[in-house]
């Protein structure tokens, strides 16, 4: 893919915001984002791969599993795959950054070459790790200008040097202790049914469980009640098929959303950004 397109265009006002979301064919599975954002609040979501984001100005503030983490310039806000989180901005200017988004199997990759097992996870999500931060920095730069060797190169550099300083093997996980097999059918369910789905107490008769219970055990399973992570696999699903080049009002209608405002309103409080910029950036049309 060619040099990415501006999703909003850049502005002189600091509090304007601008994003861009976009690919590199010399970093295959990895989308990337620059942005400034001021007013932006990011609802709780999930993203299927690792973020790595390196604020280059203001403040970010967010929950995650492990609390809540402010970082200012030079900092790495890092979460992991389905971890759920928020965002907004920790000062009134808001915050400027550029994000990797690596599929899970890229990072565990390199985890390997240094002898960690499995998928990695990291001791903290606001991190201060100045070499990682300074080689992810630049690979994004690279990346921006089209060089796939330098990119690829010190991406790839900085993923290790924050897995060296701040990684760890990822231990069993509780929510997946506590992630009942009703949690994980009423999942299936809800994935099968996007622009169908049932009522909760539909729901619950069909994995064998109260309403209640059924919310609880999905929350915990999840991190997620399961109206929230339904809409949660909508964007996601909608991700795929605009990144594909499909017209948002197709897209609304195909993943449950009840019109093209219905899905632009939930696109934008998980991704900062209107469908159909997220369309024009990923497949250029």
């Amino acid at each position: 893919m060619g040099m990415p397109a501006a999703v909003h265009p850049a502005v002189d006002d600091p509090r304007t915001e601008r994003a861009r979301y976009w690919r590199f064919s010399g970093l295959p599975d990895t989308e990337m984002l620059t942005a400034r954002f001021v007013t932006t609040h990011f609802t709780r979501h999930t993203h299927p791969t690792y973020t790595f984001g390196i604020i280059t100005g203001g403040v970010e503030e967010y929950a995650h599993p492990g609390g809540t983490s402010r970082v200012g310039p030079g900092g790495l806000a890092v979460v992991g795959p389905d971890e759920v989180h928020t965002g907004h901005a920790g000062v009134p200017e808001g915050w400027t950054y550029r994000v990797f988004y690596p599929e899970p199997e890229r990072v565990a990759g390199i985890a390997r070459e240094l002898g960690l097992r499995g998928t990695p996870a990291f001791t903290e999500s606001g991190i201060h790790a100045p070499e990682a931060s300074r080689l992810l920095h630049a690979a994004h730069v690279a990346a921006e200008r089209g060089d796939p060797l330098g990119s690829s190169s010190l991406v790839r550099r900085g993923i290790a040097a924050l897995l060296r300083t701040h990684g760890r093997e990822r231990p069993p996980q509780a929510r997946a202790a506590a992630a009942r097999p009703q949690a994980a059918l009423a999942r299936e369910v809800l994935a099968s049914r996007l622009a169908g789905p049932p009522t909760l107490e539909e729901l619950a008769e069909a994995v064998g469980l109260g309403p209640f219970a059924l919310s609880r055990a999905f929350s915990a399973a999840y991190g997620l009640p399961p109206h929230a992570y339904l809409n949660q696999l909508r964007v996601d699903r909608a991700r795929g098929l605009l990144a594909a080049g499909r017209a948002p009002a197709e897209v609304a209608a195909e993943v449950g959303f009840t019109d093209q405002a219905h899905l632009s309103r939930h696109f934008r409080r998980h991704l900062g950004v209107p469908p159909g910029a997220y369309r024009r950036a990923l497949a250029g049309g």
